[in-house]
Protein backbone atom coordinates (compact mmCIF):
# COMPACT_ATOMS: atom_id res chain seq x y z
CA UNK A 1 0.00 0.00 0.00
CA UNK A 2 1.63 3.36 -0.67
CA UNK A 3 2.47 5.40 1.67
CA UNK A 4 2.65 9.27 1.92
CA UNK A 5 4.20 11.61 4.40
CA UNK A 6 7.09 11.63 6.26
CA UNK A 7 8.54 8.39 6.74
CA UNK A 8 10.06 9.38 10.35
CA UNK A 9 7.07 10.41 11.64
CA UNK A 10 5.57 7.18 10.07
CA UNK A 11 7.93 4.97 12.14
CA UNK A 12 7.88 7.24 15.40
CA UNK A 13 4.15 6.61 15.65
CA UNK A 14 5.03 2.77 15.07
CA UNK A 15 7.40 3.00 17.96
CA UNK A 16 4.67 4.83 20.42
CA UNK A 17 2.31 2.44 19.73
CA UNK A 18 4.09 -0.79 19.94
CA UNK A 19 5.45 0.85 23.31
CA UNK A 20 1.74 1.04 24.34
CA UNK A 21 0.96 -2.29 23.52
CA UNK A 22 3.81 -3.30 25.89
CA UNK A 23 3.04 -4.61 29.35
CA UNK A 24 4.42 -2.02 32.20
CA UNK A 25 6.30 -4.09 35.05
CA UNK A 26 6.60 -2.45 38.19
CA UNK A 27 9.39 -3.70 40.80
CA UNK A 28 8.38 -2.93 44.35
CA UNK A 29 10.66 -4.86 46.09
CA UNK A 30 11.92 -2.94 48.50
CA UNK A 31 15.32 -4.49 48.87
CA UNK A 32 17.75 -4.38 45.38
CA UNK A 33 18.09 -7.94 44.38
CA UNK A 34 21.49 -6.98 42.97
CA UNK A 35 22.87 -5.10 45.39
CA UNK A 36 21.25 -5.78 48.40
CA UNK A 37 20.44 -2.65 49.59
CA UNK A 38 16.98 -1.25 51.08
CA UNK A 39 15.35 0.73 48.50
CA UNK A 40 13.11 4.04 49.03
CA UNK A 41 9.91 3.85 48.50
CA UNK A 42 7.81 6.68 47.18
CA UNK A 43 8.47 10.36 48.44
CA UNK A 44 12.26 8.69 49.18
CA UNK A 45 13.06 11.92 48.26
CA UNK A 46 11.48 13.71 50.95
CA UNK A 47 12.76 10.81 53.24
CA UNK A 48 15.78 11.10 52.17
CA UNK A 49 15.79 15.02 52.70
CA UNK A 50 14.46 13.96 56.76
CA UNK A 51 17.68 11.89 57.28
CA UNK A 52 19.50 14.90 55.67
CA UNK A 53 18.14 16.81 58.33
CA UNK A 54 18.59 14.64 61.19
CA UNK A 55 21.88 14.64 60.35
CA UNK A 56 22.45 17.76 60.05
CA UNK A 57 20.76 18.41 63.64
CA UNK A 58 22.90 15.59 64.87
CA UNK A 59 25.99 17.10 63.25
CA UNK A 60 24.98 20.72 65.28
CA UNK A 61 24.51 18.92 68.03
CA UNK A 62 27.88 17.44 68.33
CA UNK A 63 29.19 20.47 67.35
CA UNK A 64 27.77 22.10 70.36
CA UNK A 65 29.19 19.18 72.41
CA UNK A 66 32.44 19.59 71.45
CA UNK A 67 32.04 23.47 72.33
CA UNK A 68 31.21 22.56 75.58
CA UNK A 69 33.89 19.94 75.97
CA UNK A 70 36.88 22.59 76.80
CA UNK A 71 34.98 24.19 79.55
CA UNK A 72 34.04 20.85 80.61
CA UNK A 73 37.38 20.03 80.58
CA UNK A 74 38.38 23.58 82.19
CA UNK A 75 36.28 22.63 85.32
CA UNK A 76 37.71 19.11 85.48
CA UNK A 77 41.24 20.47 85.00
CA UNK A 78 40.74 23.32 87.81
CA UNK A 79 39.34 20.83 90.05
CA UNK A 80 42.32 18.27 89.57
CA UNK A 81 44.41 21.48 90.14
CA UNK A 82 42.86 22.57 93.52
CA UNK A 83 43.53 18.68 94.69
CA UNK A 84 47.04 18.70 93.68
CA UNK A 85 47.42 22.70 95.46
CA UNK A 86 45.57 20.49 98.38
CA UNK A 87 47.54 17.60 98.30
CA UNK A 88 50.48 20.08 98.88
CA UNK A 89 49.59 21.91 101.44
CA UNK A 90 49.26 18.40 102.85
CA UNK A 91 52.76 17.57 101.94
CA UNK A 92 54.52 21.03 103.38
CA UNK A 93 52.34 20.28 106.09
CA UNK A 94 53.30 17.09 107.20
CA UNK A 95 56.80 17.88 106.09
CA UNK A 96 56.75 21.05 108.47
CA UNK A 97 55.39 18.65 111.46
CA UNK A 98 57.96 15.74 110.48
CA UNK A 99 61.01 18.97 110.56
CA UNK A 100 59.23 20.17 113.70
CA UNK A 101 59.39 16.67 115.39
CA UNK A 102 62.80 16.01 114.71
CA UNK A 103 64.08 19.60 116.08
CA UNK A 104 62.36 18.36 119.54
CA UNK A 105 63.79 15.22 119.36
CA UNK A 106 67.14 16.02 119.05
CA UNK A 107 66.32 19.40 121.68
CA UNK A 108 64.95 16.78 123.85
CA UNK A 109 67.90 14.48 123.55
CA UNK A 110 70.50 17.41 123.67
CA UNK A 111 69.21 18.21 127.01
CA UNK A 112 68.79 14.40 128.41
CA UNK A 113 72.45 14.72 127.80
CA UNK A 114 73.00 17.19 129.46
CA UNK A 115 70.93 16.62 132.43
CA UNK A 116 72.34 13.31 132.83
CA UNK A 117 75.93 14.95 132.65
CA UNK A 118 74.76 17.38 136.04
CA UNK A 119 73.61 14.22 137.37
CA UNK A 120 77.05 12.97 136.99
CA UNK A 121 78.75 16.17 138.36
CA UNK A 122 76.09 16.73 140.98
CA UNK A 123 77.22 13.56 142.52
CA UNK A 124 80.93 13.50 142.61
CA UNK A 125 80.71 17.45 144.26
CA UNK A 126 81.06 15.80 147.59
CA UNK A 127 84.39 13.98 146.54
CA UNK A 128 85.54 17.28 145.08
CA UNK A 129 85.09 18.69 148.16
CA UNK A 130 86.98 15.97 150.09
CA UNK A 131 89.96 16.81 147.70
CA UNK A 132 89.38 20.72 148.66
CA UNK A 133 89.57 19.72 152.12
CA UNK A 134 92.49 17.19 151.86
CA UNK A 135 94.46 20.10 149.66
CA UNK A 136 94.10 22.51 152.85
CA UNK A 137 95.32 20.18 155.17
CA UNK A 138 98.46 19.93 152.83
CA UNK A 139 97.12 15.73 151.89
CA UNK A 140 97.79 16.69 148.16
CA UNK A 141 100.47 18.50 148.35
CA UNK A 142 102.46 15.66 146.46
CA UNK A 143 102.52 12.04 145.58
CA UNK A 144 100.09 10.06 143.61
CA UNK A 145 96.88 11.18 145.29
CA UNK A 146 98.11 14.57 144.22
CA UNK A 147 97.96 13.44 140.54
CA UNK A 148 94.86 11.38 140.61
CA UNK A 149 92.95 14.38 141.63
CA UNK A 150 94.59 16.63 139.48
CA UNK A 151 93.46 14.19 136.64
CA UNK A 152 89.83 13.66 138.15
CA UNK A 153 89.55 17.60 138.15
CA UNK A 154 90.81 18.15 134.55
CA UNK A 155 88.34 15.12 132.92
CA UNK A 156 85.44 16.95 134.68
CA UNK A 157 86.52 20.03 133.04
CA UNK A 158 85.47 18.67 129.64
CA UNK A 159 82.07 18.33 130.69
CA UNK A 160 81.93 21.90 131.23
CA UNK A 161 82.49 22.28 134.97
CA UNK A 162 83.94 25.25 136.57
CA UNK A 163 84.84 26.49 140.20
CA UNK A 164 83.25 29.44 142.15
CA UNK A 165 85.98 30.60 144.64
CA UNK A 166 86.68 34.06 143.50
CA UNK A 167 87.52 36.79 146.22
CA UNK A 168 87.23 40.24 146.32
CA UNK A 169 84.43 40.32 143.66
CA UNK A 170 81.25 41.86 143.80
CA UNK A 171 78.36 39.19 145.69
CA UNK A 172 76.03 37.64 143.03
CA UNK A 173 72.93 36.04 145.08
CA UNK A 174 72.89 33.77 141.78
CA UNK A 175 76.03 32.45 142.48
CA UNK A 176 76.87 32.86 146.66
CA UNK A 177 75.37 32.08 149.19
CA UNK A 178 76.05 34.49 151.96
CA UNK A 179 77.18 32.25 155.06
CA UNK A 180 78.60 35.70 157.37
CA UNK A 181 78.08 39.53 156.56
CA UNK A 182 81.25 41.39 158.05
CA UNK A 183 81.40 45.15 157.81
CA UNK A 184 84.20 46.29 155.78
CA UNK A 185 86.83 49.39 155.41
CA UNK A 186 86.16 51.31 152.17
CA UNK A 187 83.57 48.71 150.61
CA UNK A 188 81.36 50.36 148.64
CA UNK A 189 78.89 47.25 147.55
CA UNK A 190 78.53 43.70 149.11
CA UNK A 191 81.99 42.11 148.44
CA UNK A 192 83.27 38.41 149.09
CA UNK A 193 85.75 38.17 151.40
CA UNK A 194 86.29 34.31 152.02
CA UNK A 195 84.83 31.50 150.72
CA UNK A 196 84.10 28.49 152.63
CA UNK A 197 83.03 26.06 150.37
CA UNK A 198 83.30 26.09 146.41
CA UNK A 199 80.72 26.38 144.31
CA UNK A 200 80.61 24.93 140.86
CA UNK A 201 78.85 25.53 137.39
CA UNK A 202 78.02 23.52 134.12
CA UNK A 203 78.37 25.97 131.37
CA UNK A 204 75.74 28.69 132.30
CA UNK A 205 73.78 26.39 134.70
CA UNK A 206 74.83 26.55 138.28
CA UNK A 207 75.45 23.43 139.98
CA UNK A 208 75.74 24.87 143.47
CA UNK A 209 76.40 27.98 144.72
CA UNK A 210 79.52 29.03 146.63
CA UNK A 211 79.01 29.27 150.51
CA UNK A 212 80.76 33.12 151.45
CA UNK A 213 81.62 35.47 153.79
CA UNK A 214 80.38 39.10 152.62
CA UNK A 215 82.34 42.20 153.21
CA UNK A 216 79.34 44.88 153.74
CA UNK A 217 79.73 48.34 153.68
CA UNK A 218 80.26 49.82 157.02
Amino acid sequence: MPHHGNEEEHNSSRDQSSKRDEPVIRDHRKVDPVTGEARHPEGGQAASEADSDGDALAQAEEILNQVEVPAEESVAQGTEAAAAAELKNDLLRLQAEYVNYRKRVERDRAVAGEMAVIGVLNSLLPVLDDLDAARQHGDLADGPFAAIATKLENALKTYGLTRIDETGVEFDPTIHEALIQQPGDDIEVDTVSQVLRSGYKSGERVLRAAQVIVAVPA
